[in-house]
């Protein structure tokens, strides 16, 4: 008896291993996939700053961060399910929620939307009120978003507006041109071939309300997965956080690796202006910490946006947005 009950409790042992091996573990992290609203740069330097340093880790996520660019929509992306969660604007969620797909941003990590007009210098340019009238290159997308701002605020018309290259050698052949641009990048690529410093006006200070760098997702993923959502709101704001008071050399290093064209040195520029301009712990941020989205805000964008023709008054902004898993107080009162 003795040497079958020895034969039972080692068979026992072994189907109770191979049970453990073959079921999940309760420990298994929650892959997400979150993808960027263009090609790894300093903008998303939060989210490869949780990603490098294991702060996703810890919080129980596999979190897979895929790179955007000029062929990925990261709206259809999200709302077809390729992506769980991605970065988008005000515009994104509620484009989204104007055409019946029920989507919302969950958090913003940019304070201040990054967009500019960009004039030489010596022209008789210093605020917008010198650009009324003045021809500018404009992108045919920006002409749907921040150019609808600007005509229903400061009465600029359809008739400045000229084709954007995307080529800096249009704006820097003539000295009374002005383009479109991004305040983390602009002095860094225009001011080398300037003997002066351009003009760089960001809109975001003269009252352009877009939530940039934005988290946003479908209904249905945020209700079925609040804990991750949470998770993911909670961890890239301490990425952000790292970002804009420590080291951020981690972030760099994944950043750059992920896309060979963004260098070190254009990274520590964009960190700069970020830091410098208060776009990630500033505004609502300073009180409310990264990530910060508020009611107020998003109703100013919105009315901006109806009065602008871009939306229709009856549709359910509300809709579009949820602070149920931001306003975390992180880096909040610095």
């Amino acid at each position: 008896m003795m040497i079958r009950s020895r034969h039972k409790a080692a068979a026992l042992a072994v189907l109770i291993g191979a049970a453990m091996l073959s079921a999940p573990s309760a420990f298994a992290l929650q892959k997400v996939r979150v993808g960027m609203n263009w090609l790894p740069e300093g903008e998303h330097c939060g989210f490869y700053q949780a990603k490098a340093t294991g702060l996703y880790e810890k919080a129980g996520l596999d979190v897979d961060l895929r790179p955007g660019g000029p062929d990925q929509n990261v709206a259809i992306l999200v709302a077809s399910g390729q992506e769980d969660l991605a970065m988008g604007s005000s515009f994104t969620t509620l484009n989204l929620t104007a055409q019946g797909v029920a989507a919302q941003m969950v958090a913003s990590y940019l304070q201040k939307d990054p967009q500019t007009l960009v004039a030489h210098p010596d022209q008789g340019v210093t605020t917008l009120a010198d650009l009324k009238g003045r021809p500018i290159m404009v992108a045919k997308f920006s002409q749907g978003e921040f150019w609808q701002f600007l005509k229903a605020k400061y009465g600029f018309a359809d008739s400045q507006l000229r084709p954007y290259t995307y080529n800096a050698a249009v704006f820097l052949s003539d000295p009374t041109s002005v383009q479109q641009g991004y305040v983390t990048e602009d002095e860094f690529f225009l001011g080398k071939a300037m003997k002066k410093p351009p003009v760089i006006l960001l809109l975001a200070d003269y009252g352009y309300q877009n939530y940039a760098s934005g988290l946003f997702g479908t209904k249905a993923y945020i209700d079925a997965h609040p804990d991750i959502v949470q998770a993911v709101v909670t961890t890239t704001a301490q990425g952000y956080n790292e970002c804009m008071t420590g080291d951020y050399s981690p972030a760099t290093k994944a950043i750059t690796k992920a896309n060979p064209d963004h260098s070190a040195a254009l990274m520590d520029f964009k960190v700069k202006e970020m830091r410098e301009r208060g776009m990630v712990t500033g505004g609502d941020a300073a009180k409310l910490g990264v990530g910060a989205m508020t009611d107020a805000r998003w109703k100013e964008f919105f009315d901006t946006m109806v009065s602008a023709g871009v939306y229709k008054p009856t549709l359910d902004y509300k809709a579009a947005y949820t602070l149920q898993f931001t306003n975390t107080g992180i880096g909040a009162g610095k």
